[in-house]
Formats: C-alpha cells, sequence, structure tokens
C-alpha cells in the first residue's frame, strides 16, 4: 500500500484535489474548494493555506470530502 506523501507541496495537493472534480472558492488563511457531485449534491472542503501538507492532513481531507485513499494517490501522481 502505498503512503501519503510526507509535506506534500500545496501547489500539487490542490491541483490532485481539481482532478477529482474540486474547485477553489476562496483562498486566504485557509483553501476553501467544493465539488458538486453528479446527484446533485456538494461536498465542501476547507484545507490550511500552508506551503507543505503534512501526512496526517491529508489523510483528514481524504476522510471528509470522502475520498478514498487509492482515488486520491491516483490524482496526486496525475497532478
Amino acid at each position: 500500500m502505498t503512503k501519503f506523501p510526507v509535506d506534500a507541496p500545496r501547489q500539487k495537493v490542490v491541483k490532485a484535489l481539481q482532478v477529482l472534480g474540486f474547485r477553489i472558492i476562496r483562498e486566504k488563511e485557509h483553501i476553501s474548494l467544493l465539488r458538486e457531485n453528479h446527484d446533485g449534491s456538494k461536498t465542501p472542503l476547507t484545507m490550511p493555506n500552508h506551503s507543505k501538507i503534512k501526512a496526517t492532513t491529508l489523510r483528514t481531507i481524504c476522510t471528509q470530502s470522502r475520498i478514498t485513499r487509492e482515488e486520491f494517490l491516483d490524482a496526486y501522481e496525475k497532478a
């Protein structure tokens, strides 16, 4: 099983989330993203606007936004 990247660059994490359908709503101290799902529902996501994102934070982001580990890692590799 592949591990989450340690101290992942923020820009690459955001690009991976955009590959998964999220779009940036606001960017200040935190980055607010939103994904509109096929069933009409919306999935909001807020992440810290740090230059590096820790692996524990990435796991929390995936849990809150209902993204599987494999989905995120595939998108991260594409970004």
